[in-house]
């Protein structure tokens, strides 16, 4: 069984790119100047719908003003008003379903 996604290409019902099959709205943020800024690197990002998912939940941290997640590189960058503790971000990172490595 097939679902259609919104660029058109037939999708398994259900299924997503990410290891887990959790599915998210993208939620890519711009770059803030300013503030603390911290660079994770996050394996299992395929795509923008995995960087999206990403950066939804990692943006719901509190004092988070920005995230820019790049599947290409495996990279997330992160603006906050003060350092996160990286417990946060790993759980953020998880339940977006990809994995947390460390800081990059």
């Amino acid at each position: 069984m097939t679902a259609e996604t919104n660029t058109g290409l037939p999708q398994a019902a259900g299924s997503c790119c990410s290891p887990t099959g959790s599915c998210h709205d993208s939620g890519a943020a711009d770059a803030q100047p300013g503030g603390v800024t911290t660079v994770y690197r996050v394996e299992g990002m395929t795509c923008g719908h995995c960087e999206g998912a990403v950066s939804k939940e990692v943006s719901a941290i509190a004092g988070v003003t920005s995230v820019q997640a790049v599947a290409s590189t495996g990279l997330v960058t992160v603006v906050s008003d003060s350092p996160l503790d990286e417990n946060a971000v790993r759980e953020a990172v998880d339940e977006a379903g990809y994995e947390l490595v460390g800081q990059a």
